[in-house]
């Protein structure tokens, strides 16, 4: 057994497992890392199940007795530990020695996969953290000791940054459910404005800053099923696209839904930074769909 104790923990730093699929159904977010390819990047050199997501506020990690090894995937985060280096890494804590993470110039999650299994409770079969509630493996928190089990040795290694895990400001997405519910000139600029992400985002969601694009006579249609990716448009115009830890159902209409494929990459964006739509049609979204799962399976 070796104990991590937390030094320092920023908002919204979480331990994430692969979440509940098939879940929303019983009114159960699915939850699960914001950056899902980062994530199995980390969790596949750590060979664990889980791994902790930190923020852009940051994460400081001491190994209170014994070793373990740590595998750091996820944006261009900063991490010092004996000098500084990149948050694409493996490396080994001894005892008495600090990891501390904090944001580079990209990115907005990184993942820290601890080669061992942290004990933390499980709720509904995951360890997988629903931010708004805590219910899962839970927020880490400074001060907090976390108990690893079966703690491994791994050799260092520099574990490449992928292509598709840059940053990107066009984002893919198709009309609708409820594009009916916009005039042709709101649907129109939405995939032609530039949006800004705001600092009101959080795993449920990103709040977009831009142009309002006020639904029409849509405010009284009952709650309906919710997607990741679905982009709701409350009364006033306002636009914020679902991520992880998304309510299961809602009632403002949704004018567009962001493909799957992207977003991990949206998920790196900050606060300030401008994102654009690229309309694709539903035969367009398929094809790329089966050409990303393609790339993922051969991993």
């Amino acid at each position: 057994m070796t104990r991590l104790k937390v030094v320092f923990a920023g908002p919204h730093v979480t331990l994430q497992d692969r979440g509940r699929p098939g879940m929303l159904r019983f009114g159960v977010p699915a939850s699960g890392p914001m950056d899902r390819a980062a994530f199995a990047i980390a969790t596949r050199a750590a060979e664990s199940a889980s791994a902790i997501e930190v923020s852009l506020g940051g994460l400081a990690l001491q190994a209170l007795d014994g070793a373990v090894s740590l595998a750091l995937a996820g944006g261009g985060f900063i991490a010092e530990h004996g000098g500084k280096g990149g948050s694409w890494q493996v490396l080994t804590l001894q005892e008495g020695e600090t990891l501390r993470l904090r944001p580079g110039f990209w990115g907005a999650w990184t993942y820290v996969a601890v080669a061992g299994r942290v004990l933390a409770p499980d709720w509904l079969g995951a360890q997988a953290t629903h931010g708004p509630s805590g219910l899962g493996g839970g927020r880490l928190t400074t001060g907090q000791v976390l108990e690893v089990q079966a703690p491994r040795l791994l050799p260092d290694a520099i574990l490449p940054c992928p292509v598709f895990a840059r940053p990107r400001r066009v984002f893919r997405a198709v009309a609708g459910p409820q594009d009916r519910f916009f005039a042709a000139a709101d649907l129109k600029t939405f995939f032609s404005a530039r949006f800004v992400v705001s600092t009101a985002i959080d795993r449920m969601g990103l709040r977009l800053q831009g142009p309002a694009l006020v639904p029409v006579g849509a405010l009284s249609i009952p709650s309906e099923p919710l997607l990741r990716g679905s982009v709701q448009v409350n009364g006033e115009g306002g636009t914020t696209v679902l991520m992880a830890d998304h309510q299961t159902t809602g009632g403002y209409p949704k004018i567009a839904t962001i493909l799957d494929a992207d977003l991990d990459a949206l998920a790196r964006v900050r606060p300030g930074d401008g994102v654009h739509f690229q309309r694709v049609d539903a035969a367009q979204a398929l094809q790329i769909e089966r050409a990303e799962r393609i790339r993922a399976d051969r991993g």
